[in-house]
């Protein structure tokens, strides 16, 4: 019996169409995982997270302390929110300074803002983490992010910083 060419089986091969659909995939998951990681994909009202709109009004009327966790730099050039403590994120004595603005409650609702979302939400976790019960993440920021175009693009009030 002699064989022909079709029944002659070599090394396995992957077509030029899997190798295509394996390099797609890899690249879909990785914008999927980079959308996360850099809060594009930041869904505003889930989640506890507040928009930037209702942050602003909970901050005036007192139902939250509205905390700018930005550097100082940043509050120079942009104002910090109407109703936002300016709190610099990276003090040595921020979660002291923080309860000072809470009178000492680490139940006290809080909301974190920040640029676009990204510190904010990970000073959430820290927060958490540290025994604070009711951090509230503004995802959109200042500036914008996948949540919204942001407190400055929605022209909501701000007040000039200085040093003093």
């Amino acid at each position: 019996m002699s064989k022909t060419k079709s029944d002659i089986k070599g090394p396995a091969r992957i077509s030029r169409r899997a190798i295509g659909f394996g390099a797609g995939a890899l690249v879909l998951g990785s914008a999927v995982f980079a959308s996360r990681w850099f809060n594009i994909s930041a869904d505003a009202r889930a989640d506890g997270n507040l928009r930037v709109e209702d942050a602003h009004k909970a901050a005036l009327s007192g139902a939250v302390v509205l905390v700018d966790i930005r550097r100082p730099d940043e509050w120079q050039r942009t104002g910090v929110g109407e109703g936002a403590v300016a709190l610099d994120m990276r003090r040595d004595d921020f979660t002291d300074a923080l309860l000072a603005h809470t009178a000492g409650r680490q139940d006290a609702p809080v909301a974190l803002i920040c640029a676009r979302g990204v510190r904010s939400r990970g000073l959430t976790a820290r927060l958490t983490s540290a025994g604070f019960t009711n951090i509230i993440d503004v995802p959109e920021g200042m500036l914008g992010s996948g949540a919204g175009p942001g407190w400055l693009k929605r022209g909501l009030p701000v007040v000039a910083w200085s040093p003093t």
